[in-house]
């Protein structure tokens, strides 16, 4: 018998299964392609707003996709840079060929973790608990829990045009009948739909016509763990390119002719903010042109992917859509673009340890709960991991807060509020982004990692050694003082500083916009032992101090809310004077803390006074 079994080894499945086996349990991942471990159908691209802090997070706890980029990169830059560091990303875009492969060597390489390929037709439940899989050949597996992660594969159907076809992305084989099978046990489904653009061979395009959009031209890295970054050889170009009137009369007059408004039947619905070229001339009508990028695949391949392109237009009139695009006049197609439909299950049937209220010991993880892209998937597939090892050893779960990562706003957004359409993480869904950064993420949850078992001993020293020297640093700025002496006044003037009127601390100092740490070298006369990456986290708790405070004010104020527990087996109909609506809600999510349920749609904080009340009638 497993200890767990993880059902799909796409970027959830394959976060859970590796932490599940580094947590010492026998783990098996069963999956229907082991070469497609990981496999990037979409953009082959890792990052982005929102999106970049995940993967960041996912590292500092533990995880393996920021070290599966920083292996497999072909071009990284940094977003929104002129921009606060609250909304500043890490964008990757990755090899596709090389990302799965290396995936897959992870895999191989964990102990505790079995491989197997195959595909599971229904699970094996006892009395109400998970106790193991069936597969398509009948072949029962035993484990004590199981982890659903079949991303976009539960009876998916590719469209393109007006043609329907029973298949996975990339003509793999979907998954069937276990959304049946969910249903019959009590989990809802519903449909969700996702497309991407068409493929286009490199040496049928002029460049020439584009306008180059090139990396950062240095090395950025997505691990705490440098010891895995990529020394490229070349950096790989990305290009800009945007749509024409062409294009758009094409589109027009073919809009019958698509998957999505022709006259096949579509009960999916699209992502709102990664719509298809369609969508976005049918939504924002009066715009003009579209922004498009023209992004490497993969070193090995003579292939590039047109950002922005997804569409469901038959192949002809694909063909036409690209050939009207600058530069892509005499394109060749290698791949067509489609869309793709499937089945996700409702994901506020999920306690917030994603573990299904309804089967004891059944776990959901990535875009089968709803989500889209990659990072959102891993970072599910991560904590369903932790959560179900913790199970397993009867230990407390391990829940993150919405002031404590991404990942907690992710996680606490899909089980308390669901989502109606394929759920994307957005810098505006995070109260406390200004917390929640890119660069401090190894600072907020590295000790977790490390307590649960994830992080090791080397690492962890590494972290710690680095903490002190900015804790110490800041201790020290605000310590010492200048005063505007001749050599300080004549030093700034020349470099067209504002001047200093009296003794000033160098914290103080260093809050000023004008002012860097190099300066506050220069100014002090002294050298700090800290490189670039801890002078930048000395800089940002200078410049944004106070707003940093208001926020920890206010994410304290909502940490006594979490605090208080509502325990799983209320009965809410004995709750006085709740709204009806509230009721219902309160009664099918079943939030686990008062901050939860202030979070539902539809309850009142009229109805949370009456739900304290009761909570403390409920302790006596």
């Amino acid at each position: 018998m497993y200890d767990a079994i993880v059902i799909g080894g796409g970027h959830a499945g394959n976060e859970a299964a590796i932490s599940l086996a580094k947590l010492n349990k026998k783990t098996l991942l069963v999956t229907g392609n082991l070469n497609m471990v990981s496999f990037m159908p979409c953009n082959p691209s890792i990052g982005g707003p929102a999106k970049g802090t995940l993967v960041r997070e996912i590292d500092a706890l533990g995880g393996v996709m920021g070290i599966i980029t920083d292996k497999t990169t072909l071009q990284m830059k940094m977003l929104n840079k002129s921009k606060g560091p609250a909304v500043r990303a890490l964008r990757a875009q990755s090899d596709k060929l090389e990302y799965p492969k290396e995936m897959l060597k992870t895999l191989r390489n964990t102990e505790n973790l079995d491989l197997k390929e195959a595909y599971v037709r229904k699970l094996s439940i006892v009395d109400g608990r998970v106790n193991g899989v069936v597969l398509e050949s009948g072949q029962v597996i035993e484990s004590k829990i199981v982890i659903i992660t079949t991303g976009t594969f539960m009876n998916a159907k590719i469209l393109v045009g007006d043609t329907s076809k029973s298949e996975g992305p990339d003509k793999q084989k979907a998954s069937i009948g276990l959304s049946n099978h969910l249903r019959d046990i009590g989990h809802d489904t519903f449909r969700l739909k996702t497309g991407t653009p068409a493929r286009v061979k490199k040496n049928s395009i002029d460049f020439s016509k584009m306008e180059l959009s090139p990396g950062d031209g240095f090395v950025h890295h997505f691990s705490f763990d440098k010891n895995h970054l990529r020394v490229l050889d070349k950096e790989w170009p990305c290009y800009l390119i945007h749509t024409q009137a062409k294009t758009h009369d094409i589109i027009k007059f073919n809009l019958n002719k698509s998957a999505m408004y022709g006259g096949q039947t579509v009960d999916g619905v699209g992502p709102r903010y990664c719509p298809s070229i369609e969508d976005k001339l049918v939504r924002f009508s009066d715009k003009e042109r579209h922004q498009l990028f023209i992004e490497p695949e993969s070193r090995s391949l003579d292939e590039v992917y047109l950002q922005g392109f997804s569409t469901s237009m038959p192949h002809d009139v694909q063909e036409k859509m690209i050939h009207s695009l600058p530069g892509l006049e005499n394109a060749v197609i290698s791949k067509y673009a489609y869309a793709i439909e499937y089945d996700a299950i409702d994901s506020r049937t999920l306690w917030p340890t994603l573990e299904s209220k309804v089967i004891d010991n059944l776990f959901f993880a990535g875009q089968v709960n709803g989500t889209s892209g990659y990072e959102e998937a891993a970072a599910q597939g991560l904590m369903a991991g932790i959560n179900a090892s913790l199970k397993i050893d009867n230990l407390p779960p391990f829940i993150l807060r919405r002031d404590e990562a991404y990942i907690g706003v992710l996680i606490d957004d899909l089980v308390t509020k669901g989502t109606k359409e394929p759920y994307r993480m957005l810098t505006s869904r995070a109260e406390f982004r200004l917390l929640l950064r890119h660069d401090n993420a190894d600072l907020r949850l590295t000790d977790y990692g490390y307590n649960l078992g994830l992080i090791s001993k080397e690492r962890y020293d590494r972290f710690t050694s680095k903490r002190r020297k900015i804790d110490e640093s800041i201790d020290k700025l605000q310590s010492m003082y200048i005063t505007p002496t001749q050599e300080i006044r004549a030093y700034l003037d020349k470099n067209e500083l504002m001047t200093i009127k009296g003794k000033t601390s160098l914290f103080d100092l260093l809050k000023r916009q004008d002012i860097s740490f190099d300066i506050i070298e220069t100014l002090a006369d002294m050298h700090f032992d800290l490189n670039d990456e801890e002078k930048e986290q000395v800089e940002i708790n200078a410049k944004y101090e106070g707003y940093i405070k208001k926020a920890i004010a206010q994410a304290n104020k909502m940490q006594k809310e979490y605090k208080i527990t509502i325990p799983k087996d209320i009965n809410y109909h004995h709750v006085n004077n709740l709204a009806l609506e509230a009721r219902d809600k309160l009664d099918k999510i079943r939030p686990l803390t008062i901050s939860q349920a202030s979070r539902i749609s539809g309850v009142n904080p009229s109805d949370i006074q009456m739900l304290l009340i009761h909570l403390k009638k409920y302790e006596t």
